[in-house]
């Protein structure tokens, strides 16, 4: 049996490839003595950069050549592996493609292996750096197509193996046409996307981001797709459980993201049912559902079920609403792991109707939700309720006094939501005080800046909350990397200047230890914009004390030329003169373009009353660029260079990056939501219908 597997690896495209699936390991066989020093003689000789590339290009198509009938052993021998895999990188397209070939009928078990697994996934790669040569595609097909059709002849072994699996996702991004140096959403775990969740006004719809995709092999796909499924539909409910193939499944919805065709074959099956040739709005077999339910608790599968719920087409997500999570999203966010399912369904709701349903069982249960430390839940439902615009007044009273009483002080509101555990686990709430020295809350933090997204007058008791606090409590919030980011979403809110200010000038005294802090250059950039004159040059003057300081941290440089504290220094009443000419402009750009609804008066700041204008957001960051630079002030901000590196920095910031004019001018631009979709109205309309 072996010898005859060794004549087919023999065999070129046309030859018969044949996976027999086994429970059993392969058995490795030991390498000869001349193969293990060729191979070490090879990495010796990469390892000294003498090599010239056509050379190189040589010697390892020699190197291929030499694999042949030893594929197994040398791709999952620990050492020479690494060399088989440096190979792969730098040969020829068509030696590449020849080693596929040779190598299809034990490709699996290669992928199988610890050390395998990497030399499979580095021969997937190299095959896509090639993509973009029209030329070599027939060839690159044809042995992606043999290796396709090996792996889902054999695709349950593969997609539960803790190696393997990974090389099947890294398969399914190149059929896809992903690039592979960017696939990293469609390999990633479901719950690194909450914090995009709660940053975005308007959900990032990575599904839709082709723009940069290479042209993909879609036949292929659907070949290696439709394969999986019909493997998968024998073992489906152990399928769904495990941790490996649920990883598998979850790449699998997202490069299929966009084709509703496919996704309405897919998705049911995933889900445990048999037939999925069902009528519209008829996805889910109502046999399953119950098992659903209870299947949601379950860790694994709940991963799954928030991509599910990702990708769905609005038709089945509606469906899956209505038969599975109606009437259960209290009980499901009650749970360790239903809790993650429950905050996905909230943020990809796309309509308010939709909204409304879920704000029934969940908007009146959030104190209990924070009594169960289910804070990422009420982030959900916050956010959702400030984008789609559905009870948003309801939402901001309600969030209020779950965290404090109606006949209690406002001045708790913000506090608490910081210290948002031991609000909760605090005997005698009403006893609560500061946590002075306790880290902050990283959903309460969140919470709050969302909450300040909202419209003014639906957050004036949180406005009153943090204005309220002490001068020692703000300087702590603003220390604190979690705390500072409230400080922040609150100077870029839609409160006044006047109130803006009332904060800002609790940190007098501390503007310069601020912004020798890691990220308090931030916030001095905040509390800048939000100031009228005399408080822009008490906060330049401190920052003057400091200069030499400044210029050697990260950002100081940026802050120095955003202040022009250099400017100050040479001359403060030229900065005088200029920071008026620039808040005139800036008055006389928002009297002719802006809604005239509020005067500026003599002390207000730019922009600090002007949250409800209606001005056009493209327009007022361009014009602001334009009134700096005719001015010669620097560039907006961490706009420019080291911030644009390294974006990371500041990822689970909420619109800490936006331009505060930008911000504060369309506030009033933020239209309700249409009504999505025909089939969304006829299934909410059936659930409204069997309410009457």
């Amino acid at each position: 049996m072996e010898e005859e597997k060794r004549k087919q690896n023999k065999g070129e495209g046309g030859a018969s490839h044949a996976f027999h699936s086994t429970s059993l390991p392969r058995l490795r066989k030991q390498l000869d003595p001349e193969t293990t020093t060729y191979f070490s003689e090879i990495a010796n000789l990469f390892e000294t950069d003498t090599v010239e590339f056509e050379e190189r290009s040589l010697i390892c198509a020699n190197a291929l050549e030499e694999t042949k009938g030893k594929e197994f052993e040398i791709a999952t021998d620990y050492i020479l592996s690494h060399t088989l895999e440096t190979i792969l990188q730098g040969s020829h397209v068509d030696h590449l493609c020849h080693f596929l070939r040779t190598s299809a009928n034990v490709f699996p078990f290669i992928a199988m292996d610890r050390s395998g697994s990497h030399v499979a996934e580095t021969a997937i790669k190299s095959l896509s750096a090639h993509l973009q040569d029209d030329s070599v595609r027939p060839l690159v097909e044809e042995a992606l197509t043999i290796i396709c059709k090996v792996i889902a002849a054999n695709s349950v072994d593969v997609m539960c193996n803790c190696y393997a699996s990974h090389v099947l996702r890294t398969l399914l991004c190149l059929c896809r046409g992903v690039p592979l140096d960017r696939c990293g959403y469609f390999l990633s775990k479901s719950t690194t996307g909450l914090a995009e969740r709660l940053n975005s006004k308007n959900f990032p719809s990575k599904k839709d981001d082709t723009a940069n995709f290479q042209p993909g092999f879609p036949n292929l796909l659907k070949l290696l797709v439709t394969e999986m499924l019909e493997h998968a539909k024998k073992c489906i409910k152990t399928l769904q459980v495990d941790q490996f193939s649920s990883l598998v499944f979850q790449t699998m919805l997202r490069v299929l993201a966009g084709d509703d065709e496919a996704l309405l074959h897919v998705i049911p099956v995933l889900l445990g049912c048999k037939d999925n040739k069902k009528a519209e709005d008829n996805f889910i077999e109502t046999t399953v559902v119950t098992e659903l339910k209870n299947l949601l608790k379950e860790s694994k599968f709940s991963h799954l079920m928030e991509v599910v719920l990702e990708v769905s087409p609005e038709a089945l997500f509606n469906e899956l609403f209505t038969k599975v999570f109606r009437n259960s999203l209290f009980d499901l966010s009650s749970h360790q792991h239903g809790n993650f399912v429950v905050q996905a369904l909230i943020s990809y709701a796309s309509n308010q109707d939709l909204m409304e349903l879920i704000w029934e069982e969940l908007g009146p249960n959030m104190e209990g939700l924070f009594k169960m430390g289910r804070s990422g839940v009420v982030a959900s439902l916050v956010a959702a309720s400030e984008r789609l615009h559905v009870n948003e007044h309801k939402c901001c009273q309600v969030l209020a006094e779950a965290v404090c009483p109606v006949d209690e002080s406002p001045k708790w509101i913000v506090p608490r939501l910081l210290f948002l555990d031991s609000c909760f686990t605090w005997e005698d709430k009403s006893n609560w005080s500061w946590q002075s020295g306790a880290k902050m809350h990283v959903m309460g933090s969140l919470i709050l800046q969302i909450v300040f997204r909202f419209r003014n007058e639906y957050i004036q008791p949180y406005i009153t909350s943090i204005t309220s606090m002490e001068a020692t409590h703000v300087l702590e919030a603003v220390g604190d990397a979690r705390g500072s980011h409230v400080i922040e979403a609150f100077l870029c809110s839609g409160a006044s200047g006047k109130q803006k200010r009332r904060l800002v000038k609790k940190l007098q005294g501390h503007y310069g230890e601020i912004a020798l802090h890691s990220s308090g250059a931030f916030t001095i950039d905040k509390c800048f914009t939000a100031s009228n004159l005399s408080l822009r040059e008490a906060i330049v003057s401190e920052m003057l004390a400091v200069r030499n300081e400044l210029s050697k941290t990260k950002q100081g440089p940026y802050l120095i030329r955003k202040l022009d504290i250099d400017g100050f220094a040479a001359s403060p009443d030229h900065w005088r003169s200029k920071q008026a000419s620039k808040e005139s402009t800036y008055k006389d750009f928002y009297t002719t373009f802006g809604s005239g609804d509020k005067k500026l008066t003599k002390n207000d700041a730019f922009l600090a009353d002007t949250s409800n204008n209606k001005s056009n957001k493209k327009i007022v960051k361009e014009m602001r660029k334009e009134i700096d630079q005719s001015l010669g002030s620097a560039a907006p901000f961490l706009s420019i260079q080291n911030f644009k590196s390294n974006p990371k920095k500041r990822s689970n910031k909420v619109e800490s990056g936006f331009d505060i004019a930008a911000t504060a001018t369309t506030r009033k631009t933020a239209k309700k939501r249409q009504r999505d979709g025909d089939l969304s109205k006829a299934s909410l309309k059936k659930v409204k219908a069997s309410d009457a």
